[in-house]
């Protein structure tokens, strides 16, 4: 629960400061924030996503159930697909199992499983909102996901000529590069208000990167410092995890570590959380 905590009110709700600010009128700033403020966005709607879906799984435990867990690193994904098994499990699973396997799934002809894939993302997208945005992001993945498909075979061929086998540290950190900045890509849609102003955005990104104007009203320069170093907690402990469970090697440390670690963690959401009437995202849809 507390790691939950620590996602929604340290960098969730920290970096909400300068997506609003950025996404509310983003002909107002340049490319640098447009850039800043989609990065930070991608980290926002994860930590919120996961931090809520964190904060259930611990309740449940302390009530005696053990739920599913939602979210396993999906920005280390290497590619579309894995990133959709990764991201919102729970979820990604009801639409696998309830709308995409009774339209016939792959046991289809291709232009068949084609629209299957298009109609299964473009209603997930519809499940978020109203809102041409969210369903031209439901279909976009849905395209990435084809493309993925298409042309795995063509990439893997052009790794190995290079010399890159699948287990290249260098291929895999092409893959996780590139299936995160087609994911922020997509993320651009899914926070705009209208498909206008994420035009804008999507056109904006490499224009006039002026370092000395990146603060915005709401967030300071001073607040940089407290947000990427939760940024780079977030993805220490995450790496840590790939490694070993945390979760199950905490109870193991003698206890006067333990502690230290249960007192580091709420004092950490304590000073440096941001207590707004802030909701979290998924609460909207």
């Amino acid at each position: 629960m507390a790691w939950g905590f620590f996602k929604k009110l340290v960098v969730a709700d920290r970096l909400a400061l300068y997506v609003n600010d950025v996404y509310a009128a983003p002909q107002n700033f340049n490319g640098l924030q447009l850039t800043v403020a989609t990065v930070f966005f991608a980290y926002q709607i994860y930590c919120d996503f996961s931090g809520y879906s964190d904060i259930a799984i611990g309740t449940a435990r302390v009530l005696g159930f053990e739920l599913m867990e939602n979210f396993n690193t999906p920005y280390y994904s290497r590619s579309i697909s894995e990133f959709w098994h990764r991201w919102h499990i729970s979820l990604s699973t009801w639409f696998r199992d309830y709308l995409y396997i009774p339209l016939g799934g792959s046991r289809v002809g291709i232009p068949r499983w084609i629209i299957n894939i298009l109609i299964t993302f473009g209603v997930s997208g519809l499940w978020h909102g109203a809102n041409w945005t969210y369903v031209i992001w439901g279909l976009l993945n849905g395209f990435y996901l084809l493309l993925g498909s298409a042309t795995s075979n063509l990439r893997s061929r052009a790794f190995r000529a290079v010399g890159l086998p699948d287990t290249s540290a260098v291929r895999k950190l092409i893959g996780v590069a590139g299936t995160f900045g087609f994911t922020l890509l997509a993320w651009v849609l899914f926070r705009a208000k209208t498909l206008d102003d994420a035009g804008y955005i999507l056109t904006h990104f490499c224009t006039n990167w002026d370092f000395a104007a990146v603060k915005t009203p709401q967030f300071q320069l001073k607040y940089f410092p407290v947000a990427v170093g939760a940024i780079i907690s977030l993805e220490t402990i995450q790496l840590l995890q790939a490694r070993t469970t945390v979760l199950s090697y905490i109870p193991k440390m003698p206890w006067v570590l333990r502690w230290a670690t249960y007192i580091l963690c709420i004092f950490a959401i304590i000073l440096f959380g941001v207590y707004h009437k802030t909701q979290f995202i998924y609460f909207q849809f």
